[in-house]
């Protein structure tokens, strides 16, 4: 799966997870999570569309970033247990796109 689809389903599978915060009262990371991870795709999607290499590998580093940041909130609302659903695949899915994207990210910069 290419990581423009892999970030967008990951994005509709955080969606779930926010209603579920928001379910619970807890907005402010519902807030958080669906900002960042959301994010991903879409610098993804802006990096698809770059005008320079140093354009692309600029978007797809701002992508990994907001990924990592993803794993922070994932893992806090995790620890803090403020959610009712599992939050293993979530975790599972976001390193797995932080693998990919550091990987494009470290490639791109060596073809510059």
């Amino acid at each position: 799966m290419l990581i423009e689809e892999k970030s967008f389903q990951f994005s509709l599978d955080i969606i779930k997870l926010v209603k579920d915060l928001k379910d619970n009262n807890e907005y402010i990371f519902a807030n958080q999570l669906l900002r960042s991870s959301t994010s991903i795709g879409a610098n993804v999607a802006e990096a698809g569309a770059g005008q320079s290499k140093k354009d692309f590998v600029a978007k797809m580093a701002i992508a990994s970033k907001e990924a990592r940041e993803t794993r922070y909130w994932l893992r806090l609302i995790k620890e803090a247990q403020l959610s009712n659903l599992e939050l293993s695949k979530y975790l599972n899915e976001i390193d797995q796109i932080i693998k990919i994207l550091t990987k494009i990210v470290k490639t791109s910069q060596t073809n510059i």
